[in-house]
């Protein structure tokens, strides 16, 4: 490995670490889709009060839950998205960047 490649890497593990965690609303498992909208495949359901870290968001299909109604939606992982209807951000806009 490159001393270039080091220090990629190096980045990225550092700005995994800074991403947050975000409670889901008390009283709900959130399923978790493979895309911004209930239309994309369920991939899991998460369990109740958990937290969630977003990495980025993305527009997708409104919905509405706990926390208002919103098309914002929240990439806890490579290709899995909450809606942020349902995550507790303390933010009715992005929290985080932009998924490309």
């Amino acid at each position: 490995m490159s001393v270039e490649e080091a220090s990629e890497s190096v980045v990225r593990v550092e700005a995994a670490t800074d991403v947050v965690r975000y409670p889901v609303a008390p009283g709900y498992r959130l399923n978790v889709r493979s895309g911004p909208g209930t239309m994309y495949r369920l991939i899991r359901t998460l369990p109740y009060n958990v937290k969630v870290p977003v990495y980025c968001q993305k527009p997708g299909e409104w919905i509405s839950g706990p926390y208002g109604t919103t098309n914002l939606w929240d990439n806890i992982a490579d290709g899995e998205f909450v809606s942020d209807a349902y995550v507790k951000t303390g933010s009715d806009g992005y929290v985080a960047p932009r998924c490309s």
